[in-house]
């Protein structure tokens, strides 16, 4: 699905993105119950260094990453910086999908349903793209 894309990160974001795994929040240990061990059809992994970010969980074969926005993500000025992490990411070729960390407690069958959905979109999605034919390799690069 997914072409042979190396995604940058920060190797110094490692050992954080490490201390994050062991300090997971109630909604991101409930989620991961439901999408580890490709529940979902794929492959996810915890708090993965993407770039200059950590995603909370991520999916390489898709290129797609999960955010639980808690209440903190409410904030205007919290907004913002979202909106251009999901910009950054974008021009990297990943997907971000958003989830309120309240749904996750909330209404897990509903947040289950929508994201199988929307991996199920993101491999048609895929798919489609290989079959367009490339002059040339696109860029992976981002400046900022």
């Amino acid at each position: 699905m997914a072409r042979n894309v190396i995604i940058p990160y920060n190797p110094k974001l490692k050992e954080y993105a490490r201390a994050l795994r062991k300090r997971s929040t109630l909604g991101e240990v409930l989620l991961w119950q439901q999408i580890r061990r490709r529940r979902l059809g794929v492959q996810f992994h915890r708090q993965v260094p993407i770039h200059q970010y950590i995603a909370d969980f991520y999916c390489h074969e898709l290129l797609l990453a999960i955010e639980l926005d808690g209440s903190s993500h409410d904030h205007p000025i919290r907004q913002e910086k979202d909106a251009i992490r999901d910009f950054i990411l974008k021009k990297l070729g990943v997907k971000v999908i958003r989830i309120a960390d309240w749904d996750v407690k909330m209404h897990m069958d509903s947040v289950i349903s929508f994201l199988q959905q929307q991996v199920e979109a993101r491999i048609e999605e895929l798919e489609k793209d290989e079959l367009k034919p490339r002059k040339n390799p696109p860029s992976r690069e981002v400046s900022i």
